[in-house]
């Protein structure tokens, strides 16, 4: 064999060897820098001051969603025996509303935001379902379902009317003819399409039932009763395409129950509808980031008043403090769910645990707008340096107990953002109710709004 080529080898060797890139020094790790409250922007305008809140808010959303899914993380910090990969599908419901917000106010551009949610999307396409119902959580990395309780290890049909929700308002604001706006809506309409209401009804009873699971069927046994949070469910099941619910199931399902008519007053406001005292804030914001409150009436309610009058009362609650918990006042007040010194627990006047929830105050600037700004600047501006932080504000804080939290919750963060923007611009209002298939089916409950266009036969 001839030397040659191995002469030549050795000849070009050492320029070969120079010739070759160094390799990069090792990069010292990226340490993140804390996130430090005190470095406030002070003397804002009131506008100034809810597009910051509304922008700082939505990052929980976007640079903390699950990197694998995009979905939206149940909590910032790891409790409850559950780790990092968990995620929530009405929370994921909330922050895609966020990201609508986000995209409208062009925090992020258009294309962004409808690409973040394109991938929510297919993930959950491939995650556990059950009869098109979604668990409550999930794992973000593989889409399996995590066991929420005991037995709840299946569909979870409230958790999906929040996904479905936010769902439905990305479907109506991605109009655009471009690649990406249209896999946006035609995957979502699959989706929605694709979720069994009527089998909720668990065979055909005039009522839809909260869980089913392959593993214990019915046996969870839990009936969704108003008055609280689940209105949209009823509102989303009498929409389906495919699988709706009739008129019956609204009204001997949901319009029934102990805790149903109220009528009675409490510091001088009447409260048409709920428990005593009116229950945790969260029953005025979750179904109502979409459903449009304003003129909105049926045979059972005005829900206008309903939902400020349960505001004014929780205000009113707060301000006479018959418990005497340190700084609660007119500029210091919402009760709702929210972690607190004792754990998570559903905050309200007949379960008060000297907890202020800011998301409570926050989200209820449509109905309260001049309460909620007193609140938000004594948050920001004077507590700012206890519960201001890189997501917004904390889910919970106590001055009672001396107890601030260093959580944020999606279920919490979600209704800042959706709800101030309505306030501000109604946009999420009109673009949930501006869906043909909401327009029918409220209008098959038998409800009136402003919004809703007349039957034309």
């Amino acid at each position: 064999m001839s030397t040659k080529p191995l002469l030549l080898l050795l000849l070009l060797l050492p320029g070969l060897l120079q010739a070759q890139p160094k390799p990069a020094p090792k990069k010292a790790p990226v340490k993140k820098v804390a996130f430090d409250a005190t470095k406030r922007p002070r003397n804002l305008t009131d506008d100034q001051l809810l597009d910051l809140v509304q922008k700082q808010t939505f990052r929980y959303f976007w640079d903390f969603g699950h990197p694998v899914s995009g979905m939206s993380r149940e909590r910032s910090n790891v409790a409850y025996d559950y780790g990092n990969e968990v995620v929530t599908t009405g929370g994921t419901g909330f922050g895609i509303m966020a990201i609508i917000v986000a995209a409208d106010r062009k925090w992020i551009t258009r294309e962004q935001a409808a690409t973040r949610i394109y991938k929510i999307v297919r993930f959950l396409e491939k995650a556990d379902q059950f009869h098109g119902v979604f668990p409550h959580w999930m794992d973000g990395a593989t889409g399996k379902v995590i066991r929420f309780g005991a037995k709840d290890d299946g569909g979870d049909i409230v958790e999906t009317s929040f996904l479905m929700e936010g769902l439905i308002c990305a479907r109506q604001y991605f109009t655009g003819d471009t690649p990406i706006e249209r896999d946006v809506r035609n995957h979502i309409l699959w989706m929605w399409e694709n979720v069994e209401w009527n089998w909720q009804t668990q065979g055909g009873q005039n009522v839809l039932y909260w869980h089913w699971s392959p593993n214990n069927g019915w046996s969870m046994n839990h009936q969704i009763h108003g008055w609280n949070e689940c209105l949209i469910t009823y509102v989303l099941a009498a929409s389906s395409p495919k699988y709706a619910i009739e008129k019956p199931v609204y009204d001997q399902g949901w319009a029934v129950g102990p805790e149903f008519k109220n009528g009675k007053e409490y510091y001088g406001v009447k409260l048409p509808l709920g428990p005593d005292l009116g229950g945790p804030l969260f029953f005025t914001h979750y179904s109502f980031l979409g459903i449009n409150p304003h003129g909105l009436k049926d045979q059972y309610a005005d829900y206008w008043q309903q939902n400020q009058n349960h505001t004014l009362i929780n205000y009113a609650y707060c301000v006479d403090n018959p418990k005497k918990y340190k700084g609660y006042g007119p500029n210091n007040w919402g009760l709702t769910a929210s972690d607190s010194h004792k754990g998570y627990a559903a905050h309200n006047p007949k379960e008060d645990l000297g907890v202020i929830s800011p998301t409570a105050a926050l989200s209820a600037f449509p109905y309260t707008p001049e309460h909620s700004m007193r609140a938000l600047k004594h948050f920001y501006y004077d507590l700012g340096d206890k519960i201001w932080g890189e997501y917004g504000f904390v889910d919970g804080f106590s001055e009672q107990h001396n107890w601030y939290a260093k959580s944020y919750l999606a279920i919490d963060q979600g209704p800042i953002v959706g709800m101030i923007e309505n306030h501000r611009t109604g946009l999420l209002w009109k673009l949930f109710m501006s869906s043909p298939d909401v327009q029918r089916g409220m209008t098959k409950l038998g409800f009136e709004s402003p919004m809703l266009k007349p039957v034309t036969k």
